[in-house]
């Protein structure tokens, strides 16, 4: 079951008031001058991207969805757009840091994919939804697993503090803060029916995220694992890892019962599988991520690369490479 709630679209007005607060790592936007919601066509293409993501705008008008992009600097934007539109938009948006992804959606395959194989952030010209739906969700499971949170130590730091505590304040501000909330956040008891209610007020006030996922969250949590929780396709996971990276106390405070729940299951895990290894596990991870944080890894040799989150891992190397490969 998935969401049918109406998604308004995006008016002038709208973007001249504050940002609005994201709670995932992307956001999808979808210009097209023929957006019509009473249109049940177009209701079942917004059903099947809302499959995929939680966070949908609408707009009709090339220079509101510009300024809406713009006013959004540091959050990751996948667009859908028509070919017209995209044709007159591409050259004012395509190098547009925060703009990820582009999909043409249009029944003019042949003509707009003329222009379209000279900007290299397009990936692909189609007519109907579904193909798009595909390489949507590819791009989305992309971003998740590369914005996972870092820290780099370098080993000269981590030599200094090994023998001087009082050398803390050399260590990077997110590496320390991320430490603080985890020994603090996995010792509140609070795991009751308030925390889940005061997530679920939270959710709902962000207007962003399916009322179907909410509620199933709410209603089903306690039948399914935190493990369960975490890999399912909906709003939580996304929601945690763009916390963790932003450092979002707020948001990390209320998903903390989630929090707690899930590292306790993982120890539960490792506690219980421990005994089928005999020698030291070896496991594998692909992960993309920005020159910035290459260099900083570069620079870091020998030193402390701390992970802010929960990783995914695979035991067989040749996984984890393709993922890497195909998020490059």
């Amino acid at each position: 079951e998935h969401s049918t709630k109406k998604v308004s679209v995006v008016t002038k007005k709208d973007t001249e008031k504050t940002t609005t607060r994201f709670v995932q790592n992307y956001v999808v936007v979808w210009l097209d001058t023929n957006i019509d919601e009473k249109k049940e066509h177009f209701q079942q293409c917004i059903i099947e991207v809302r499959k995929i993501v939680a966070a949908l705008d609408l707009f009709t008008d090339v220079e509101q969805c510009v300024e809406y992009l713009k006013r959004s600097d540091g959050q990751k934007f996948f667009l859908i757009t028509s070919g017209s539109l995209g044709q007159k938009a591409m050259p004012l948006i395509h190098n547009m840091a925060q703009v990820d992804t582009i999909f043409v959606y249009t029944e003019n395959e042949d003509l707009h994919k003329v222009w379209a194989k000279d900007w290299s952030k397009v990936e692909g010209v189609h007519g109907t939804i579904e193909p798009k739906s595909k390489q949507l969700a590819k791009a989305t499971r992309a971003c998740d697993h590369d914005s996972i949170p870092m820290s780099f130590v370098p080993q000269q730091c981590t030599s200094d503090t090994a023998f001087n505590e009082k050398n803390l304040d050399r260590l990077p501000a997110t590496y320390m803060y991320s430490v603080i909330f985890k020994d603090i956040i996995l010792e509140i008891d609070d795991d009751g029916e308030k925390s889940m209610n005061t997530l679920v007020q939270f959710c709902r006030q962000q207007g962003k995220i399916p009322e179907t996922e909410i509620s199933e969250f709410k209603r089903e949590y306690r039948e399914r694992s935190p493990v369960w929780w975490y890999t399912e396709q909906m709003f939580l996971f996304g929601m945690l890892n763009h916390a963790l990276r932003m450092l979002d106390m707020e948001v990390m405070t209320k998903l903390g019962f989630f929090i707690r729940h899930l590292h306790i299951q993982l120890k539960e895990l490792h506690r219980e599988q421990l005994v089928d290894f005999q020698t030291v596990l070896t496991v594998y991870r692909g992960q993309g991520m920005s020159k910035e944080d290459f260099q900083k890894l570069l620079d870091s040799e020998g030193g402390l690369l701390s992970f802010n989150n929960f990783l995914s891992t695979s035991k067989r190397p040749f996984t984890y490479f393709v993922s890497l490969f195909e998020s490059v």
